[in-house]
C-alpha cells in the first residue's frame, strides 16, 4: 500500500510524475446457536475469548499521541454518534521484518506514501475521503518530538515533501501538517503497513475489483486479466500499491486505483451485511488492532466496532473520496495545492457534503474509467411495503414537526477528481 519495492535511491528520490518507462469463529457461533443452553454456558467465555484476544494484540503496539486529542475528553461513547468525526490515515512503507518486501534495513524509508482523511459528517448523513498525494510539498509546523523527552520539540519545516513528515516526527506531525493544510481539527489517527492491508481485506471476505485491462506489475507484484475479479490478502495490497502498472505510471493515478478499490469495498460491507454481522465485525477490529498503530482513543474495540456501523445506513451516493487538488511543480518531481484547494478545505470545515463537477474524474488523464453501473432496480429499496401515509396530527397535539433541512452539497471545481461510494470505476493500464 506504499513503496513501490525499489532501491533507497528509488524510494527517496521517487518522481511524482510520469515514468519514462469462513473461519473457526463462524463455525463455533453456528454450534453455539444449535442449543440455548450451550448458547448460555458458551456466550461468556466467547466474549471473554473476543476480548482477551482483541486487547492482546492492542498491547503488542504502542498508541501514539496527539495534540487534538484531548478535545474527545467526556465525549460519550462515539457509538452514540452525537457528532461527527474525523481520522487520518497514514500507509508505511515501512518493511515487515520477515524480508517479503525487501531487506528493512535496507529498502526502508518509513515514508507515509499514502495519506487518507476520513471525515464524518455530524449528522451522519454524509462522509469524505481526501486522498493526498504523497509528493505534495507542505509547511511542516513545530511539532513534540516522539523520540525526545517531552516537552522537547522538532523545528518547523517549509516546501518539504508530505512523504517526508512520518519519519520526521511521527504521525502526529503528520497529523499536524494536515490540519495546518485544511483548517480542520484532526483529533484521531493511525498508521497502518503491509501486512495490514492484506488482513483488512481478508476480514471482509475480498474485494470486487474491475480492470478495463490486463494489468502486469513486477514492481508490486500484481497480475491480473481484464474483468472483474475479488481480491483478499496479498492480492489486495499489490493492488493498493501498485503504481507503475495502472493509469499514467504516477502516484496521482495510484490514488484513483486505491479510490476505485475503497468505493468497492463500501459497497461490500453495507451491500454483503458485514457492518450488522458480529463475527465480521470482531474480525476487522481484530485485524485493525493486530496491524495498525492507533492514537489512544482508537485503542478499544467497541469504539472501532461504533465507528464502522456509522456507516452503515449512509447513502453509498453521499460517501465521496477526492483527490486533494494540485499540480505539477515545473521540474514535475513535485505537486503543490491548487486553488481549488481553498474551496475543498471551507467545505470540509463547514461539514458540507461534496459534489464532484460532472466528467472531472473521466477527464482527468491519470484516472480510472467508467464501470457497469447498479441497475436502477438493485439499487433500490423494496418496494413491497405500501408507502407511509403522511404524518397527521391528533386533535389537541402540535403540529408535527418538519423533516429537518438538507445541507446543500458543495459542488467542488473541476480539477477535483474522485468518485462516490456508488459509483464502479475500472483500473487501466500503464502501457507507457
Amino acid at each position: 500500500m506504499t513503496a513501490d519495492g525499489g532501491s533507497p535511491a528509488e524510494v527517496e528520490g521517487a518522481r511524482h510524475g510520469r515514468m519514462p518507462r469462513r473461519s473457526a469463529g463462524r463455525s463455533a457461533i453456528t454450534l453455539i446457536a444449535s442449543a440455548l443452553a450451550v448458547l448460555l454456558v458458551a456466550g461468556a467465555a466467547v466474549a471473554a475469548f473476543v476480548v482477551v484476544d482483541l486487547y492482546r494484540g492492542l498491547q503488542q503496539r504502542p498508541p501514539v499521541e496527539l495534540e487534538s486529542e484531548r478535545m474527545l475528553e467526556g465525549v460519550p461513547d462515539i457509538g452514540a454518534m452525537e457528532g461527527g468525526l474525523t481520522f487520518f490515515l497514514a500507509g508505511s512503507d515501512k518493511r515487515p521484518e520477515d524480508g517479503a518486501f525487501g531487506d528493512p534495513d535496507e529498502e526502508s524509508g518509513v515514508l507515509n506514501d499514502v495519506n487518507m482523511l476520513l471525515h464524518i459528517s455530524q449528522d451522519h448523513s454524509h462522509v469524505e475521503v481526501v486522498s493526498f498525494p504523497r509528493d505534495l510539498l507542505v509547511d511542516v509546523p513545530e511539532c513534540p518530538d516522539p523520540s525526545g523527552a517531552e516537552g522537547e520539540t522538532l523545528a518547523p519545516m517549509y516546501g518539504v515533501k508530505l512523504n517526508s513528515v512520518l519519519h520526521y516526527g511521527g504521525v502526529g506531525c503528520v497529523v499536524a501538517t494536515i490540519e495546518q493544510l485544511t483548517g480542520l481539527t484532526i483529533p484521531v489517527a493511525g498508521v497502518v503497513e503491509f501486512y495490514g492491508v492484506a488482513s483488512l481485506a481478508e476480514a471482509v471476505g475480498g474485494v470486487e475489483v474491475c480492470l478495463a485491462e490486463p494489468i502486469d506489475d513486477p514492481w508490486s507484484g500484481l497480475q491480473l486479466d481484464a474483468g472483474t475479479h475479488s481480491i483478499t490478502g496479498m492480492t489486495a495490497l499489490a493492488f493498493l500499491r501498485s503504481r507503475h502498472g495502472v493509469g499514467d505510471g504516477s502516484d496521482l493515478g495510484r490514488i484513483s486505483n486505491q479510490q476505485a478499490f475503497l468505493s468497492s469495498l463500501m459497497r461490500t460491507i453495507q451491500g454483503d451485511g458485514v457492518l450488522s454481522d458480529p463475527v465480521k465485525l470482531y474480525a476487522i477490529a481484530k485485524a485493525v488492532l493486530g496491524n495498525m498503530q492507533l492514537s489512544s482513543y482508537l485503542q478499544d474495540p467497541v469504539t472501532l466496532i461504533s465507528i464502522a456501523r456509522t456507516l452503515q445506513d449512509v447513502d453509498l451516493s453521499k460517501i465521496v473520496f477526492v483527490q486533494y487538488p494540485t499540480a505539477y511543480t515545473s521540474d514535475f518531481g513535485a505537486v503543490v495545492p491548487t486553488e481549488s484547494a481553498d474551496a475543498l478545505n471551507a467545505a470540509l470545515v463547514a461539514d458540507q457534503p461534496l459534489q464532484l463537477a460532472a466528467e472531472a474524474t473521466t477527464d482527468a488523464t491519470y484516472g480510472t474509467v467508467p464501470g457497469e453501473q447498479p441497475s436502477a432496480e438493485a439499487s433500490a429499496p423494496p418496494t413491497d411495503a405500501a408507502p407511509d401515509a403522511p404524518p397527521t396530527d391528533a386533535p389537541g397535539e402540535p403540529p408535527a414537526e418538519p423533516p429537518p433541512t438538507e445541507t446543500p452539497a458543495q459542488v467542488l471545481p473541476d480539477d477535483i477528481t474522485g468518485q462516490t461510494g456508488a459509483e464502479v470505476r475500472c483500473s487501466t493500464a500503464n502501457d507507457r
